[in-house]
Order: structure tokens, then C-alpha cells, then sequence
């Protein structure tokens, strides 16, 4: 097998590992529930396959039940259930209108009902009713992603403009009680900030809210300036909540699947928070340092980079990762870097991440690309194109943030 042969298996068994059914099934499996009506609201990227696997497993006990998710990730009808695709990274009118049919599930829930919150990654986007105007949420939103603030930072100030996060769904749902099941996408899963937190209680402040738009210099109205400084939900007596995977349990997927292809795996990190070309560069760095290793060697780090956008170009924090370890590792021998998102969707494209190996600044070089210019204007999408060092997998129905690998193979 090629070292890209390699890394496309590495991929498909990381994703397999983390897949959401089965974790679903079992939180699910040995639940006792009262005689009151069970409800259903799914939200996230991996939201209709949550959902899915919970409607096959309650089957006439679900009342009715709502999902949200991006575009294209609805695979088929679920009985008594509607199912919605909206916006992601930013809100638009779907996400809307889904919210406001999660709102009126949790309307008709009394006490004695439950109403079974299955959250993934990317619900911040899709599932949201505005306290602002929709027009502006998606202004703040674009002003926070364009600056490089982190998740926490950029769901710190979306929770104040919303009525749905920072717990204030699961106020919607009382007196029925909630249970939670969350498939995590931030780095040590703060249940307070993963999709905004629509099912518990905020531990961010109003000060830190207020403190993070004046570091980002955000342009906001009046409205969103009072809204920033009324404090969220602190206490939720109706919710229990589950985690059923993480960016941690990917790593350990890959570092598997790294182990049964004859490489000795270290996990580097699952915290990983930096730039995203500086990861690539920090990745390529490594590969020089062991470029004399007589053994096969994988180095691993989970987490969620970030891209500050400087160009007009296309691409997402792990092309950009694969494009900037392409100039650190260009003449070594046996080594490969790959990045890819576990939801099969980096950025706003239709790649899960990319992959670069010594030639790759050759072959773009011949193609007249240069890697510092492609990373300039943020278009690692097309160069990588041109090297044919795109990953694709498709809408993968889980979303446990992201995984970089360095391959050296002896």
C-alpha cells in the first residue's frame, strides 16, 4: 500500500470508530420511561443519523420529533418526524424555522412527558431563533468566524443573542424533563458550549461576552450590546445529560487503525487549538527531526484549528493544515501529513481535509502554484486539487471534531 493508500484507510476506520448509532442505541437501550408522551429533537451535523437510530429504538413510544441538520445530511424519512437541513457555519432562515418547530414540540410537552435531546457538533448554526435580526446574527456570526475566534469565544457571544442556547431550550421544555445525549465537537467537552449549550446551564458571564466583542472589535447594534450583557440560564433542574463520544475517542480510532498498518502511534494532543498552517508546519517539523527513524512511525493530534482569513480563496482548517506541512516535508522521503474533519466537511467545501506528501510543492510548483500564495489567499481547496491531495468521504453522519496525522514509514 502507498502512503496515501495508508492514510484514505486510516480515515475510513477513525470514522467508523465514532460513528453515532450505536452510541445512541446503547444510552437509549436499558432507559426506563414513565407513561407520559416521549419526544424527540435532534440537532447537529450528525442530527438525522442520531435520529435515526433513536426512532428505530423507540419506535411507537415516540410521539413526534424534530431534526436539524446541514444540507444534504438528510437521508430518508423517519417516522413521526420532521426533518430539516439548514445553514452551517452560518444561520439562515431554515435554521429559523426548525428551531421554531423544536420550540412548538417543546410547547406541547406537560409534565410527566420527555422530550430526548440528541446534540452534535454545528447545532450553533442550525438550530437557532434570533433574538436579533436574522440579518445581523448572520453579520456577527461571519465577523466572528473572518477574525479567527475560537468555539468558545464565538458561542459566548451567540448564546446572549438566542433564544434557544445556553439552556434556554431545555426552560422551554419544562415541566417536562430532558435527556441529553451529546456527541462532543469542542476540546474537553464543555457541555455549556457544544452547539451553544441549548440544554444546560451557561458557565460563561456576561463580562466575558462583552469582554470578547471588544477584543474582536465586533460591529454590533444597540440591541446585541444590551443583549450581551443579560445573563443566560444557571441552573437546570429538568435535564440529565449523556456524553456518547469525543474528539479524544477519535484519536484513539486513528492511533488503532495507525498500529494495524505497522506504525507505532503517539497522540500528540486531542487539544489542538492553533493556526492551522502553524499546526501543518509544527507537523512538518516533526517529520524532520525523525527523518532517520528505522521504524514506521504516527504522530497524532486532535482538535479544532483555526483559519484567520486573509484572501478570497477556498478551502478549511484542514487543507489549509496538509498545504502548510506540503512546504515543510517537500524532499523527505516516506512521509505523508494528512488532516481531515470527521464530519466529512472542512470548511465550506465539499472535502473532508487534505493530504500532502514530499512531492506535493513539486507537483504544484509544475503547475505553477505556489504554497505560499495558495496560503495567502486561504485557497488551499484548489492547489490541493491540482496535487491531488483532496480527501473526500462524503456526509459521514458524525461529528467529533478533527484528527492530523504525520506518517513516517519505514
Amino acid at each position: 500500500m502507498t502512503l496515501r493508500e495508508d492514510a484514505e484507510q486510516i480515515v475510513r476506520k477513525s470514522i467508523q470508530a465514532v460513528l453515532p448509532d450505536e452510541a445512541v442505541r446503547k444510552a437509549l437501550a436499558g432507559r426506563k420511561y414513565g407513561r407520559g408522551k416521549l419526544y424527540m429533537v435532534s440537532v447537529g451535523k450528525a442530527g438525522w443519523q442520531m435520529a435515526k437510530a433513536a426512532a428505530d429504538l423507540l419506535g411507537d413510544r415516540l410521539e413526534a420529533g424534530v431534526v436539524v441538520t446541514k444540507y444534504d445530511h438528510v437521508k430518508g424519512e423517519i417516522p413521526r418526524t420532521r426533518c430539516f437541513e439548514a445553514g452551517h457555519p452560518v444561520p439562515d432562515e431554515n435554521s429559523f424555522l426548525a428551531a421554531q418547530a423544536a420550540l412548538d414540540l417543546a410547547a406541547e410537552a406537560r409534565d410527566g412527558d420527555e422530550v430526548i435531546f440528541l446534540l452534535s457538533g454545528g447545532g450553533s448554526a442550525l438550530f437557532e431563533k434570533p433574538l436579533v435580526t436574522g440579518e445581523e446574527l448572520k453579520d456577527i456570526t461571519e465577523q466572528l468566524l473572518a477574525c479567527g475566534a475560537d468555539i468558545v469565544e464565538i458561542n459566548t457571544i451567540r448564546k446572549r443573542l438566542s433564544a434557544v442556547k445556553g439552556g434556554r431550550f431545555a426552560l422551554a421544555c419544562e415541566p417536562a424533563r430532558v435527556f441529553s445525549i451529546v456527541l462532543s465537537d469542542i476540546l474537553g467537552d464543555p457541555l455549556d458550549m457544544i452547539a451553544s449549550g441549548p440544554a444546560y446551564a451557561d458557565a460563561s458571564t456576561c463580562a466575558e461576552a462583552v469582554r470578547i466583542a471588544g477584543k474582536y472589535k465586533l460591529k454590533l447594534t444597540d440591541e446585541a450590546w444590551t443583549l450581551l450583557k443579560k445573563e443566560t440560564p444557571k441552573m437546570l433542574s429538568n435535564v440529565e445529560t449523556q456524553i456518547t463520544g469525543s474528539v479524544s475517542g477519535l484519536c484513539r480510532a486513528a492511533a488503532l487503525a495507525c498500529s494495524a498498518l505497522g506504525y507505532e502511534p503517539q497522540i500528540l494532543t486531542d487539544r489542538l487549538a492553533c493556526e492551522a498552517r502553524e499546526a501543518g508546519r509544527f507537523l512538518g517539523a516533526i517529520a524532520k527531526t525523525y527523518q532517520h527513524t528505522e521504524k514506521s512511525l504516527a504522530f497524532l493530534a486532535g482538535g479544532e484549528t483555526v483559519v484567520h482569513l486573509t484572501g478570497r480563496g477556498k478551502g478549511g482548517r484542514n487543507q489549509e493544515i496538509a498545504l502548510a506541512a506540503a512546504e515543510e516535508i517537500a524532499g523527505l522521503t516516506g512521509t505523508a501529513v494528512f488532516s481531515f474533519g470527521s464530519d466529512g466537511t472542512d470548511g465550506p467545501t465539499d472535502a473532508a481535509g487534505g493530504c500532502c506528501d514530499p512531492d506535493t510543492k513539486d507537483r504544484l510548483a509544475a503547475e505553477g502554484v505556489s504554497v505560499y500564495e495558495a496560503l495567502l489567499d486561504n485557497d488551499a481547496y484548489h492547489a490541493l486539487a491540482k496535487a491531488d491531495g483532496l480527501i473526500f468521504t462524503g456526509a459521514t453522519g458524525t461529528n467529533v471534531n478533527d484528527v492530523t496525522v504525520l506518517l513516517i514509514r519505514r
